[in-house]
């Protein structure tokens, strides 16, 4: 990889990083000026710039660390050691001037023993008809349609069983019988309990069914989504900002292939835009949900769970949000988006 593909402008927005970082993939970018160190900038420094109802249009200078991490080119063989130490995925290495010489990656597979065990149970809900990926759910459950060689559902367990989780619940309805016939063949390590939906009762509704089972916060999840994120993070500002919800929301960005005119007073042009980029944070369809929710509900009583978040948000309850790059979400639930999980799995792109 390129050094210049970690190396960002001190005058580039927030958002130009959120961008960038996608792209890099490695959680971490370095400001710099004539390829001298000036600052390192994380997903996370960008996250609580979010959170605390930061400008995404503001330059990086407000969020930026400008006293990073870095070794001079003679210590260089303290990389690995100093990394592990203070738990940091990218290493600049510098010349006596301060210019970067070269970046050090540490092994993903080395930070893997890092994660934290979350050890807390996953409800994925796996019982709509997948009618946005029909024909393909004419003949398979969606949670079922494979994503290279096994099922997008089995992908998602295997992406949780890596930070400790080992009990799901599958609600089901549309062909529930092909989704647990798969999952009794195969061989796994984990526990798959069913909750029989037998009337659609909306994406928060079939909760209800796991009343008096869940006692501790869980993970709802659609079953046509993978999310590469820690999920250790995740639920640790879920815990520390005592949410009853958090919802993991994805930075989309959408061009619009026109010209845009806003029209004023007496049918005046008052702006142009020539294909203006829209940005904006969107519902993933995964969320970190204390047990009390379920407690709450009405059984049998069609719901969406937006609907249950506008219940709690209406009430002053706190709801919280945990923000993503457009990349580190990937949505099946149409066709194009299909493909494009496809081919992103097909190139050995694995959850970080």
């Amino acid at each position: 990889m390129n050094i210049d593909e970690f190396i960002i402008n001190e005058d580039a927005t927030v958002l130009e990083a959120m961008w960038r970082l996608d792209t890099v993939a490695r959680k971490v970018l370095f400001v710099a000026e004539d390829k001298r160190l000036l600052a390192a900038l994380t997903d996370g420094d960008i996250r609580r710039w979010i959170l605390k109802g930061g400008d995404l249009n503001a330059d990086i200078q407000a969020v930026a660390n400008y006293s990073p991490k870095y070794l001079i080119e003679s210590n260089k063989q303290e990389a690995l050691q100093y990394m592990k130490k203070h738990f940091i995925e990218a290493l600049p290495i510098l010349r006596k001037d301060k210019t970067i010489l070269s970046i050090i990656l540490w092994n993903d597979i080395e930070f893997i023993e890092h994660r934290e065990q979350l050890n807390i149970p996953v409800v994925i809900m796996a019982g709509g008809l997948g009618k946005r990926l029909y024909p393909y759910t004419n003949i398979l459950p969606k949670p079922l349609i494979p994503i290279g060689e096994i099922p997008i559902t089995e992908h998602i367990i295997n992406q949780f069983c890596k930070f400790g989780c080992n009990k799901f619940y599958f609600i089901v309805n549309h062909k529930k019988n092909m989704i647990k016939a798969y999952f009794n063949e195969i061989e796994k390590d984990y526990d798959i309990f069913y909750v029989d939906e037998n009337t659609p009762l909306g994406t928060g509704g079939g909760l209800a069914l796991l009343k008096g089972k869940m006692d501790s916060t869980f993970i709802l999840t659609n079953c046509d989504i993978l999310i590469e994120e820690d999920f250790g993070k995740i639920y640790k500002l879920h815990k520390e900002q005592k949410h009853v919800i958090t919802v993991i929301c994805s930075l989309k960005k959408i061009s619009i292939p026109y010209g845009v005119i806003e029209i004023g007073e007496d049918g005046n042009i008052a702006s142009m835009k020539e294909k203006p980029e829209l940005s904006f944070f969107t519902n993933t369809g995964c969320y970190l949900v204390e047990p009390r929710v379920i407690e709450e509900l009405e059984v049998d009583t069609p719901i969406n769970f937006p609907e249950i978040i506008e219940r709690y948000r209406s009430k002053g309850e706190k709801v919280g949000v945990y923000p993503i790059g457009e990349e580190a979400w990937m949505d099946m639930g149409q066709a194009d988006e299909l493909e494009r999980m496809q081919r992103k799995l097909r190139k050995g792109h694995t959850i970080s």
